[in-house]
């Protein structure tokens, strides 16, 4: 087995060397299926995207507040890439960062969130975003069981957004 020393850099070269095997370009393609065949793409109840609400919002260099966003599942590349990062080497604790930025398709307007974004929200937002990734991930969804204060009963809550009191 041969080794290689992978860099940030030189990872998408390699991921291409290590895909499986596709169709050359110029080969003809498969037949089409039959008209009455079912669609290739079947919904299985999957959910793969998840609306949140951050506590603060993240506020960009107009000083317009970003609240609403979208995170997707991640992959298990999503969970690898940070290992090779740079900057994750120099700083562990920068490893939530890069995650998330990998994850978050949208903030507010914002569909390119990269990890400069990350950087500049409220620490209680990337608490509540790490939060809701681990809930997201492993779990496979938003909802999280309380117990008032007052009446010691219990209820569920859907962390993806939202004030209490609204629906």
């Amino acid at each position: 087995m041969r080794r290689r020393t992978v860099t940030a850099g030189n990872l998408e070269e390699i991921l291409q060397v290590t895909a499986p095997a596709t169709a050359p370009e110029g080969a003809a393609a498969p037949p089409a299926a039959a008209p009455s065949a079912p669609a290739a793409r079947q919904d299985h109840g999957l959910r793969t995207e998840f609306e949140f609400e951050l506590p603060r919002g993240y506020v960009d260099e107009a000083g317009t507040v970003h609240r609403h966003g979208m995170m997707r599942l991640a992959t298990a590349r999503d969970e690898l890439r940070p290992q090779i990062d740079l900057r994750v080497k120099e700083n562990p604790a920068y490893l939530s960062v890069v995650l998330l930025s990998q994850v978050i398709t949208r903030l507010g307007t914002i569909t390119d969130v990269h990890a400069g974004v990350v950087e500049r929200m409220y620490a209680t937002d990337v608490a509540f975003l790490q939060d809701f990734y681990r809930r997201v991930n492993s779990e496979g969804h938003t909802r999280a069981a309380v117990t008032c204060p007052h009446c010691e009963g219990g209820f569920e809550v859907d962390l993806s957004g939202g004030r209490l009191g609204e629906s």
